[in-house]
């Protein structure tokens, strides 16, 4: 059975940004598949949410990186967020702050890549980490 290349996304549940981040992680990354983990306003949580709420993500991150082989996990943040509705320099500190969150967990992943989506729907990497 061929799996193909998987990449874990870390996004928000608003429907707006689903894919527009899953088309970048396939084009950019050379990915053919995405898991979803949606959370409203995730770059807040995993950057100081409730542990419990972060240790939901990481479950569901480690099921990603073990089932599927995924060595690529993104964390995004978007214009006009239900969840986490503070402006872009919020952002882009919650996005800097949830990468070295992510990268702490010590998970099988090469890559960790924080996204801003802007209210156009491009696509910028505020941060990433890579072994």
């Amino acid at each position: 059975m061929s799996h193909g290349k998987f990449g874990t996304a870390i996004n928000c549940m608003d429907g707006r940004v689903q894919l527009p981040v899953t088309d970048w992680m396939k084009r950019q990354l050379h990915l053919d598949y995405i898991d979803m983990i949606t959370e409203p306003g995730p770059d807040k949580v995993v950057a100081g949410g409730q542990s419990t709420e972060i240790e939901t993500i990481k479950t569901k991150a480690i099921i990603s990186a073990k089932a599927h082989g995924s060595k690529i996990i993104v964390i995004a943040g978007h214009d006009d967020c239900a969840g986490n509705p503070v402006d872009k320099a919020q952002h882009c500190a919650q996005i800097q702050k949830s990468v070295r969150v992510i990268h702490s967990w010590n998970l099988p992943f090469d890559k960790v890549i924080g996204l801003w989506i802007n209210k156009d729907w491009d696509i910028e990497i505020i941060d990433s980490f890579e072994k």
